[in-house]
């Protein structure tokens, strides 16, 4: 079997090794782009992140693309063959890490503690009335592991939580709303809206301002998906006339987010640079070389993308 890199951005030697590790007797290397007097080596499968056109255009063998992160519209923006399998990861540790995150920037804001911070930055010691957690109710967009997982961190801590997804769902304590026609009750009973839909035709843009204006007022958002959902000048203005009071953004349409958006500076707006579920090396090691064991093996296995829905 041989095994094809092409990890944008990764640094590929410690990659390399746990593959080797797993896959005894594989082929395994990084890819580079051919040059002209060099043959080119054709790989059956291959482990990705943000590939160029131009991987998939020499590769003329491969069977499955295993993309190291839950997202996999980098890659259904590129020409693929119609019998190349695209593979994602089934959680490899970032659930619990987006449930930490998002736990985290509700609770940040229930709490107060962003106007706390400024006051004790002040030396100024204050008291502001608590919120009524009843009154309190967060919504996520997207149900899926990730979002199935934020969902309970949230009932955890008696948040009332809901969600908004394709199909219904159905978990204990969370109400589930589906389809176009129950997003606006969905919204319009959102407090915290965070947003955890894969990216496609259908959802670029979802979180504009005729989707935000019917959050309830006082509403925060939590970015977490992809930037490409968000409008940005959207937000801003919901911000500035007081419909909105905040928001936390781990995701941009541009990234690293320039120093001169507006982002960066807006007092209502917490940026983090996409740090929310990071790709755990060692376990998305070992589920792509479980999955390719079982292929090996002739079994089925789970996380393949169904091109037409994107995800």
């Amino acid at each position: 079997m041989k095994i094809a890199f092409c990890c944008t951005n990764t640094k590929a030697e410690p990659w390399l090794e746990g593959l080797r590790a797993h896959l005894p007797g594989h082929d395994i290397w990084e890819w580079q782009p051919a040059q002209p007097s060099q043959p080119i080596a054709l790989a059956d499968h291959a482990v990705v992140w943000a590939p160029p056109q131009a991987f998939i255009d020499e590769q003329t063998q491969l069977q499955n693309l295993f993309n190291i992160g839950a997202g996999v519209d980098a890659l259904l923006q590129l020409q693929l063959p119609s019998t190349l399998r695209i593979v994602r990861l089934n959680d490899a540790g970032m659930a619990q890490q987006m449930a930490e995150y998002v736990c985290h920037a509700v609770i940040r804001y229930f709490r107060a503690l962003d106007g706390y911070e400024a006051d004790t930055q002040d030396m100024r010691w204050s008291f502001r009335k608590p919120a009524i957690r009843s009154d309190f109710s967060v919504g996520i967009l997207g149900a899926g592991i990730l979002g199935t997982r934020v969902a309970q961190a949230l009932r955890y801590f008696e948040f009332p939580v809901q969600v908004w997804s394709r199909s219904p769902k159905h978990m204990e304590g969370v109400q589930s709303f589906t389809g176009a026609q129950q997003l606006p009750a969905f919204l319009k009973s959102t407090r915290v809206l965070v947003n955890l839909l894969p990216l496609t035709v259908e959802t670029e843009n979802i979180l504009n301002r005729h989707h935000l204006e019917q959050l309830l007022p006082g509403a925060y958002l939590i970015n977490v998906a992809r930037g490409r959902h968000l409008v940005d000048q959207d937000l801003i203005d919901l911000l500035d006339n007081g419909h909105m009071a905040g928001a936390t953004l781990d995701v941009f349409r541009t990234e690293p987010l320039p120093p001169s958006h507006a982002f960066w500076q807006h007092p209502q707006i917490t940026v983090t640079p996409h740090t929310s579920a990071r790709t755990l090396r060692d376990e998305s090691i070992a589920q792509i070389t479980g999955k390719i064991k079982a292929l090996e093996r002739g079994e089925e296995i789970w996380g393949r993308v169904d091109l037409v829905r994107g995800y």
